[in-house]
């Protein structure tokens, strides 16, 4: 039987909810780190690991702190699964084993935060199987439960207030995400990568992925998210005043207008601009009254996070 769970604040109040910028870019091109396979997770055996991701996690409490918003820490395991834990020599055991130890440093954060821990929820981020950018091999609906079933598990048995999957591309593997996290109680988000037209790569619509999801899983999901994707790449697709876009409470945009193509060829980060993201999300956010948890994705950092706080806040109860 599952563990008695918090209601996830994010979904009551009219509240902002930050989260963090790009992790991975954020380590390795202004921090300097390795990170094989743009495996954040990996740093959790290395003896400065957990002492690396304690200071990036820190600066966005600091953050969140200073604008007075609720914070979601994301837990560094988007790569913590069996094909990309295999590719750095983890097996099932050790990749339970960080999965677990990620989120208990997120837990000792929030400890940590004292009075504000009610508005600190920790999630258990999910990755694709394969690559977030592009559908190559997919699976089915069944595959993709049985798949990610163990790491969704190894998070329900942790301090994880529910598990969020980033990056996702395709519907079959966001629906296989969703029952997997429905048979053991826990909250799921699905968040869909998109291409610079606002389809999935896959080329399913956003407003299809969604109602597909949500169909299938009976909808499951606590809310859906875009992330990757700059905003002008799917500003268009929002427009519609229709139900699937009150789905969609989350954004974690990319700082660069580049395609996702492009960004693989890049040698270097793209960082874009930090006030014009800001107020970009301001913008949605003034059609969408629905949107409050705000983060970023590649090529952001805690300017970006920064200044879509300063640009959205007026927008919440926070800000009157």
């Amino acid at each position: 039987m599952a563990r008695l769970r918090r209601s996830l604040p994010q979904l009551h109040g009219g509240e902002l909810f930050l989260t963090d910028g790009g992790m991975e870019t954020t380590l390795i091109f202004l921090e300097g780190h390795t990170l094989p396979e743009f495996a954040a997770f990996d740093l959790m055996r290395r003896p400065e690991g957990e002492t690396i991701l304690r200071r990036y996690y820190e600066t966005y409490m600091r953050l969140a702190g200073r604008f007075g918003t609720g914070l979601i820490l994301e837990s560094a395991t988007w790569r913590a699964n069996a094909d990309w834990g295999a590719k750095l020599g983890y097996g099932p055991k050790e990749l339970a084993a960080v999965n677990r130890r990620a989120i208990g440093l997120l837990e000792e954060l929030r400890d940590e935060a004292r009075g504000d821990t009610d508005r600190i929820v920790i999630s258990g981020c999910i990755g694709p199987r394969g690559d977030g950018y592009l559908v190559g091999s997919t699976m089915t609906e069944e595959e993709a439960e049985r798949y990610h079933a163990p790491q969704v598990r190894t998070l329900e048995d942790t301090a994880a207030d529910l598990v969020a999957a980033f990056t996702i591309n395709y519907v079959e593997e966001a629906v296989g995400i969703a029952r997997a996290a429905e048979r053991v109680d826990l909250p799921v988000v699905i968040s869909f990568t998109v291409e610079t037209d606002g389809r999935l790569p896959s080329g399913q619509t956003l407003r299809a992925a969604v109602e597909h999801v949500d169909a299938a899983t009976s909808c499951y999901p606590a809310y859906y998210m875009i992330n990757c994707a700059h905003p002008a790449h799917f500003d268009h697709v929002l427009a519609d005043e229709v139900a699937w876009n009150e789905r969609i409470r989350g954004l974690r945009a990319n700082a660069s207008r580049k395609s996702h193509a492009e960004l693989n060829e890049s040698a270097e980060l793209d960082s874009g601009d930090p006030a014009d993201l800001g107020a970009r999300y301001a913008g949605l956010k003034r059609r969408m009254p629905h949107l409050n948890v705000m983060g970023g994705c590649c090529g952001t950092d805690h300017r970006h996070v920064e200044q879509i706080a300063v640009a959205c806040l007026p927008f919440f109860s926070q800000g009157r």
